[in-house]
Parts: C-alpha cells; sequence; structure tokens
C-alpha cells in the first residue's frame, strides 16, 4: 500500500512512522520535517499528506504534530478526507470500521511505541463496514458543505 505520511517535527514517534510502515512492505511517501524540502508546520504537511490521497497518489495517509488534533483539522479540510485521531487500538479500528477514515491522525505527544504497533496494526487490518447504516453515514458526509 502507498502511505503518505506527515509531522510537524521529529519527536514522539514521527520518524518510527515512517520506518514501521516500510518494515511491514509499505511504499511511504514523506512531508513537513520528514522531508528536507517541504515546510515543516502541521497545516501545511499534513495538507501535503491528505492531497496525495485526495489526488490518488497514496491510498492513506498517516499525520502527526504534538497532540494529533491540528493534523487532523488540517488533513480534514481537504475534500474526500475523513482523517481520525486515533489514541489507541480500539479508536483505530473504529476509525476504519465505522467511518471509512482514509487518514491516520496520532498525537507526537501521546503515541508510545508500544500504542503505535497497536494503533498500526488496527488501522491496517481495518475495512469499511457494509452495514447498510455505516454506508449511508460515510455517503451522506459528502452531502455536507
Amino acid at each position: 500500500m502507498r502511505i503518505s505520511v506527515a509531522a510537524d517535527s521529529k519527536d514522539g514517534v514521527a520518524e518510527r512512522v515512517v520506518s514501521e510502515l516500510r518494515r511491514r512492505g509499505h511504499e511511504v511517501a514523506t512531508h513537513g520535517a520528514l522531508s528536507e524540502e517541504e515546510r515543516d508546520d502541521w497545516a501545511w504537511a499534513s495538507e501535503l499528506a491528505a492531497r496525495d490521497v485526495r489526488e490518488g497518489r497514496a491510498d492513506q495517509a498517516v499525520v502527526c504534530c504534538w497532540t494529533g488534533t491540528g493534523a487532523s483539522i488540517a488533513a480534514n479540510k481537504v475534500p474526500g478526507i475523513r482523517a481520525a485521531l486515533c489514541v489507541d487500538a480500539y479508536t483505530a479500528d473504529g476509525a476504519r470500521k465505522w467511518n471509512d477514515a482514509n487518514v491516520l491522525a496520532l498525537s507526537l505527544r501521546l503515541t508510545s511505541e508500544v500504542v503505535l504497533d497497536e494503533i498500526l496494526d488496527a488501522w491496517l487490518a481495518g475495512r469499511p463496514s457494509a452495514e447498510s447504516a455505516d454506508v449511508a453515514n460515510i455517503s451522506h458526509l459528502d452531502e455536507i458543505d
């Protein structure tokens, strides 16, 4: 899978996200502080990763900032992006299942290496629900201005 990763700093698990995804066999593109050529602010970096998904250069993205909140807000401004701030595996699984989330947002402050591995396990194994109510909710998101 092609996964775009953005972070506004190399603190916490930012670099580990990239190395762990590559270790799992994914093709990773990097943005922000993880790229030598780009602005490292959370809004710009997260937008670039989300646009990679929107424009088909990536299947999913992971966006990171100190709390994860700013990264998720910036990613969600890109049409078609459903970014979910996940602090544990249960939330990551639910985001994939019930929200068909295509961007994982992480807190560099709160996410330990052990928790990161659990979140990635759940996120990457997760699939969108086929239940009619869940499908209707996801479809409705495109109708919201």
